[in-house]
């Protein structure tokens, strides 16, 4: 009687190694990398003093963007801008100014996120005076007409001021809301006689 387990051992082990020794060259032999430059983040165009406008269906001007520089990036379709100022314009309320030292715009300009010395500033109405927060960083979403930061921010409207840590604001409905640690003095506007 012949033992098959004693043949069949070596036969098992080459096979063994054949598929080792095949998934090993797969793993080894990675796709080549293409060098047209899509997998880098470099600027591939530089604006300088440029104004970005948006409209609604209507024709109404809804916001505005300006800044002195602007550099995109293709890999991610991002920009960074420097000095951004965007001004929101509704006709049944004052316009809302965003500011800050930097912005960076994610693709299709959906969000935009400011930073360094971010202010919001709500121009004065008849009854109200000018409103204006500071902040470090805030994220603005411009289609929406929101924006929010967790960070510390500090209100002033006249001689009132408020500060918190957080902050919601919605230009469509002129309500900003402070998340938390809110103190404040507020000063009642004098009556007219």
């Amino acid at each position: 009687m012949k033992r098959w387990s004693g043949q069949l051992y070596p036969i098992v082990i080459l096979v063994a190694l054949a598929a080792l020794s095949f998934w090993l060259e797969r793993a080894i032999d990675l796709p080549a990398t293409k060098r047209d430059g899509k997998t880098r983040h470099d600027p591939d165009t530089f604006v300088d003093n440029f104004v970005v406008r948006r409209f609604s269906a209507d024709g109404i001007l809804q916001y505005r963007l300006r800044s002195p520089r602007m550099l995109h990036f293709a890999d991610d379709d991002s920009s960074l801008v420097d000095q951004p100022r965007l001004v929101y314009y509704r006709p049944d309320a004052p316009d809302m100014t965003l500011s800050g030292q930097h912005a960076f715009v994610a693709a299709e300009g959906e969000t935009v996120y400011f930073w360094d010395d971010v202010v919001a500033t709500r121009a004065p109405t008849a009854t109200r005076p000018e409103m204006v927060a500071r902040m470090p960083n805030l994220t603005v979403q411009p289609d929406d007409g929101i924006a929010f930061t967790d960070s510390a921010v500090e209100i002033t409207q006249g001689q009132s001021w408020t500060k918190g840590v957080g902050m919601h604001l919605d230009n469509n409905t002129s309500i900003l809301v402070l998340k938390s640690q809110v103190t404040g003095l507020f000063y009642r506007p004098k009556a007219k006689p």
